[in-house]
């Protein structure tokens, strides 16, 4: 019978916020897989957890990812750790998952801290519907593309940053969404936690002369749903009725599919549109 990959959350900051499920599970694993043994043997010391680990980070993660899945096979129990917060979110831990599902091996997760969902819940920006972007790319077209893709989001957006990189992400946020509300988290549940409730354009001005230190996160407000569907509409009715029509049609749609379409598209009345139709 094969072992189980666990996925354990420890504390974003605060040591105090580890749950007695994931101490009893790092206690009884056969051994620990961490981003950074450094770092994690910090944490078992401070629980008096004796452990062997094994190094598991986005440098390593083919070579070792194939021994934990053998080591998983032989009937090992692992549990994985990141540096803090939730395995699996915007670090390597994703792919070994991918593995263990290829390889029929059962994964389950320990419940703990995540970074972004403590941002967003004392952010004051809406939680009923956000989405979760993590690091925005580093290379520059790929970026663009991201941007691009999150102009027209209504939803709440979330980001994690590094200090070096804050400026430069605030700036290209600004450039490409507007002049967006933002409320910039660092070193959460952490000494100096602290929050900023501000817009993009005051806070390229902030940190002029204020060091970004520590971690981020981005918790920025959505596109106003308002002037995204006008801005649909003004583009419509850029096009004749006719060239809108053709538009649908090319689609595969039905003369009244589309015709219904336009009338969604223009904001008028199902009758007014067949009416451009019809006279």
């Amino acid at each position: 019978m094969g072992g189980i990959l666990y996925l354990v959350a420890t504390p974003i900051g605060n040591l105090e916020d580890i749950t007695f499920r994931a101490i009893r599970i790092l206690k009884e694993a056969d051994y620990i897989a961490a981003e950074d043994t450094r770092h994690t043997k910090k944490l078992l010391n401070h629980f008096e957890i004796k452990k062997p680990m094994e190094s598991y980070h986005e440098h390593n993660k083919v070579v070792k990812g194939e021994k934990i899945i053998q080591d998983l096979k032989s009937g090992l129990n692992i549990a994985l750790v990141t540096d803090a917060g939730t395995p699996g979110i915007s670090d390597p831990g994703e792919d070994l998952v991918k593995l263990c599902i290829e390889n029929n091996i059962l994964v389950t997760s320990i419940p703990g801290a995540a970074a972004f969902v403590n941002g967003l819940i004392i952010s004051g920006k809406q939680t009923r519907r956000f989405v979760f972007e993590g690091f925005l790319p580093f290379q520059k077209k790929e970026r663009k593309h991201v941007l691009e893709m999150i102009l027209k989001e209504t939803r709440t957006i979330i980001f994690y940053e590094a200090p070096h990189k804050l400026k430069s992400t605030l700036e290209d946020l600004y450039k490409a969404l507007g002049n967006r509300e933002i409320t910039i988290a660092r070193e959460l549940t952490k000494k100096f936690e602290e929050l900023i409730h501000i817009n993009l354009e005051n806070a390229l001005e902030y940190y002029k002369t204020n060091e970004p230190r520590g971690e981020y996160v981005l918790i920025l407000s959505g596109a106003d749903r308002e002037i995204i569907e006008k801005e649909q509409i003004d583009t419509w009715l850029e096009k004749s009725p006719e060239e809108h029509l053709q538009h649908y049609s090319n689609k595969g749609l039905s003369k009244n599919e589309a015709i219904k379409q336009i009338a969604k598209d223009r904001g008028i009345s199902r009758k007014e549109a067949y009416n451009f139709f019809t006279n």
